[in-house]
């Protein structure tokens, strides 16, 4: 985990806030999956980047929830087949990989990010944070 940008020259980019409501995982990830399916990234492609997506959006609703304000999504794809994905919240702090038990339900969000994206991380915002993730496809 470091604190660098996602580092994508975006020839495609997609944004949207979102209510910090469970709900809004499946939102999100059913809108960054049709703006990846029209830039011409394939099924399976674009199934872990709403995986990760997932994660991230998921514990912005859970840890990053401030009532009143808004999680922001934002995508980039360009030309080279490299993602960058932001979730920011409102939320300060900087999330770390958590030891789930075996018989946890839950805890291993940031471990499925960190297995499947190239580099990730955490950026400070005036309000906030954001938590970048990059993958090339």
């Amino acid at each position: 985990m470091n604190a660098e940008s996602h580092n994508v020259n975006p020839l495609h980019g997609w944004n949207q806030r979102f209510t910090p409501v469970p709900h809004s995982v499946h939102h999100a990830r059913h809108a960054a999956g049709i703006a990846l399916f029209a830039w011409g990234v394939g099924a399976g492609q674009r199934a872990v980047v709403q995986l990760i997506l997932s994660e991230l959006a998921t514990n912005a609703v859970r840890h990053g929830r401030v009532p009143g304000r808004y999680f922001e999504v934002c995508i980039a794809y360009d030309a080279e087949k490299l993602v960058g994905l932001e979730v920011s919240d409102p939320r300060e702090g900087f999330p770390v990989i958590a030891e789930a038990a075996p018989d946890d339900e839950s805890g291993r969000g940031l471990a499925i990010v960190d297995a499947l994206a190239e580099a990730w991380g955490v950026r400070e915002r005036v309000v906030g944070k954001t938590v970048w993730a990059r993958l090339r496809l």
